[in-house]
């Protein structure tokens, strides 16, 4: 037949033929179709502050960032985020050479995999881990080595086993991607478990990724440490971080890459080919916005703490079992205190059942029956949005 292409092969490649359709598309339209609150996807209801949007506007009427910007990022925004780094963290980086401005932090990690690895390296990740880990990782012919994170008995949190990290480490392993505060679970990994990270990093000199998007949302006693403040890491760490997570801008896509100029060199040659520049008049705004007062994150960080702490609350009361976050926007809860154990089945019918979208936890691991048991929910939103779910949720299952 005219305009037909006839072909035994299937047009995607077998690395990416496991991902398919993301669960957030998925669950954003079973939201949309059922007029459910979708508490699934990780994007707040609300705009940042006035002052940053206006600084987009004003770049934009400016004329700044309207055609391509330079390939690393605006000056601008490159020294803000060295100067952010050295004003919270004392890490001091060359805004010409060791920063590189990126379409968000997914591009950021998709860069740095297909930049650093070669087909068959290992990559060790803790499990379970943002989606766009594994589909990276694919892409770079690399193999995905997962350590699962495990709930601490009595402690409300999921753990890191440290000895079941070093043990998946062999020949092959080239990197290991940490993410902390860490999505899904909300855990904030301790100083001294970064401090064993560190050492078998440098042991077996592996290269280490670290995803720090949500690293201005700790709680309680919770403390971020970058990995690369760490002894023997300052030459062998890429940190990734993002402002959309810290300033409410998601769909501004501005995420940045720290490290020594090597590295950045390396991650550069890829991103160029990726989206080449992006963001243009965006990175202005943020460049602004990495320069607010602390009191901004510190009050961004107490609102989010009390969205928490309603949300946390309203499920206990609907009889989920909660882990309670130490960083992030997000709360894990066990279904099986409802009777269930089918994340993916139970989130599918939560909207008819609750008027509520969640995310089932197992997409994020590579061992599923780990993960089946668990389900997300995002606490970004308006507090009345906040509370007419939870209401909903106490009115499906509490007794």
């Amino acid at each position: 037949m005219t305009g037909m292409t006839s072909t035994a092969r299937p047009f995607l490649n077998r690395r990416l033929a496991e991902f398919g359709t993301t669960i957030f598309a998925e669950m954003s339209a079973l939201a949309a179709a059922t007029g459910a609150i979708n508490l699934g996807q990780g994007f707040p209801d609300t705009d940042g502050p006035e002052e940053v949007r206006e600084a987009a506007v004003r770049a934009l009427r400016d004329g700044r960032g309207n055609q391509y910007p330079p390939g690393p990022g605006v000056p601008e925004l490159r020294t803000a985020i060295t100067d952010h780094q050295r004003r919270r963290y004392g890490l001091s980086f060359d805004p010409d050479t060791e920063v590189l401005v990126t379409a968000g932090a997914t591009e950021a990690i998709a860069a740095t995999l297909l930049a650093l690895l070669e087909p068959g390296d290992e990559v060790v990740a803790l499990e379970p881990y943002y989606d766009s880990y594994a589909a990276c990782i694919a892409m770079a012919g690399a193999t995905r080595v997962p350590v699962t994170l495990r709930p601490d008995p009595g402690q409300a949190r999921f753990r890191l086993d440290l000895d079941e990290l070093r043990d998946a480490v062999t020949g092959r392993t080239r990197l290991l991607l940490i993410n902390t505060p860490h999505n899904p679970t909300g855990t904030v990994l301790t100083r001294e478990e970064l401090t064993a990270i560190a050492e078998l990093a440098v042991e077996r000199d592996l290269l280490v990724v670290t995803d720090e998007v949500y690293e201005h949302l700790v709680f309680d006693e919770a403390e971020h440490v970058p990995l690369a403040t760490l002894p023997g890491m300052r030459e062998r760490t890429v940190t990734i971080g993002s402002a959309g997570k810290t300033f409410s801008f998601t769909g501004w896509k501005v995420g940045w890459v720290t490290a020594a100029p090597g590295l950045v060199t390396a991650v550069r040659s890829a991103k160029q080919f990726l989206t080449y520049v992006s963001s243009g008049p965006f990175q202005y705004a943020v460049a602004e916005a990495l320069a607010l007062p602390d009191s901004y994150f510190a009050d961004f960080r107490a609102d989010m703490l009390a969205k928490r702490d309603l949300l946390a609350a309203g499920l206990a009361d609907a009889g989920f079992e909660v882990f309670r976050p130490a960083g992030t926007y997000f709360i894990t809860t066990d279904i099986r205190s409802l009777g269930e154990s089918d994340g993916f089945a139970f989130c599918r019918a939560l909207p008819e059942r609750a008027g509520v979208v969640a995310i089932p936890n197992a997409v994020f691991y590579d061992h599923k029956d780990a993960g089946a048991p668990y389900v997300r929910f995002a606490f970004c939103k308006r507090t009345e949005v906040l509370t007419d779910a939870v209401e909903r949720l106490r009115k499906a299952f509490a007794h």
